[in-house]
């Protein structure tokens, strides 16, 4: 009898260690939440929508120094390869291995992919101590503003004089 996976693609997928990563993240999810319910404490009514600004900015810049940043590569070295530079204090990298290894390694070099993992932890820690999660994603979000301003220095830098430093 073939695998019910059999035939979806020509390449070899991790797929069940995908799977084993989805069933991680969910249970966590679920764990969350069950312990909520348990601690008497409840979910907030809403989120206000600068609270979700806020941990979209910092949840993008946490994604990027983890799956690209060049200091962030040695968590990332036992999942991945390193291939080339890829920009001011990053590097390209791909994932290595088979099975689980290879999934986290995938996981680690995609920062769209990372985004949930980060996301969910903020959000969490804007429920149960949301002045401290305000607080560490307030310093990521401002460092990514900051990378917009270090881009458009460098770009009015290299518009005004050609060959200039930036």
């Amino acid at each position: 009898m073939d695998s019910p996976v059999a035939g979806y693609s020509e390449e070899t997928r991790p797929l069940g260690s995908y799977a084993l990563l989805v069933v991680v993240f969910n249970s966590l999810l679920v764990g969350f939440l069950i312990a909520l319910r348990r601690s008497n404490r409840e979910l907030p009514e809403r989120i206000e929508v600068g609270d979700v600004l806020l941990l979209g900015a910092a949840t993008h810049k946490l994604s990027r120094l983890v799956t690209k940043n060049k200091p962030t590569s040695a968590l990332r070295a036992p999942f991945t390869e390193y291939e080339a530079p890829a920009g001011r204090g990053e590097v390209k990298e791909k994932p290595r291995g088979h099975g689980l290894r290879r999934a986290v390694g995938e996981l680690l070099v995609c920062p769209y992919c990372m985004g949930l993992w980060i996301a969910t932890p903020l959000t969490f820690g804007l429920v149960l101590a949301p002045r401290t999660t305000r607080f560490v994603a307030a310093i990521f979000a401002t460092l990514g503003l900051s990378d917009i301003f270090q881009v458009g220095q460098r770009l009015a830098n290299e518009s005004a004089a050609p060959g200039g430093e930036s």
